[in-house]
């Protein structure tokens, strides 16, 4: 029931992000009733959709629950070097005051990310038998 649960949570996490993240970069944009696919958007989505996808189905099981936490774990890695590389980028080029940069950064988005992270990280050390 736990590993369900946490499956479940962790399915969500990342769905949840694949869905914020298409909202800010759909690469299938309607345009005079004609959709157009934008390649440099569809690259953006890739990371959130192995999530959802690959390291989903990679925890179903126990003998490929490490390789799931390993693809989670770096994909939480890169996303968390380029949101970040992309938010003080952003707060260069518009300049807004202190007090609002964290809202106006991807420090939520991150904390999304970690979260998706830590949810695997338990579902992997209940696999393992760590408690």
């Amino acid at each position: 029931m736990i590993r369900r649960a946490l499956l479940f949570a962790l399915f969500l996490l990342a769905l949840g992000g694949f869905m914020l993240h298409y909202k800010i970069h759909p690469f299938m944009v309607a345009d005079n009733g004609t959709a157009h696919f934008s390649g440099t958007f569809f690259l953006a989505n890739i990371f959130p959709l192995v999530d959802v996808v690959l390291v989903t189905v990679l925890f179903l099981f126990r003998k490929t629950a490490v390789y799931g936490y390993l693809l989670n774990g770096l994909i939480v890695i890169f996303g968390t070097i380029l949101m970040a590389h992309f938010s003080i980028a952003g707060l260069m080029t518009d300049p807004i005051p202190p007090s609002q940069w964290i809202m106006n950064s991807l420090l939520p988005d991150i904390g999304i990310a970690w979260a998706d992270f830590f949810v695997g990280k338990a579902l992997y050390d209940f696999y393992s038998g760590r408690n």
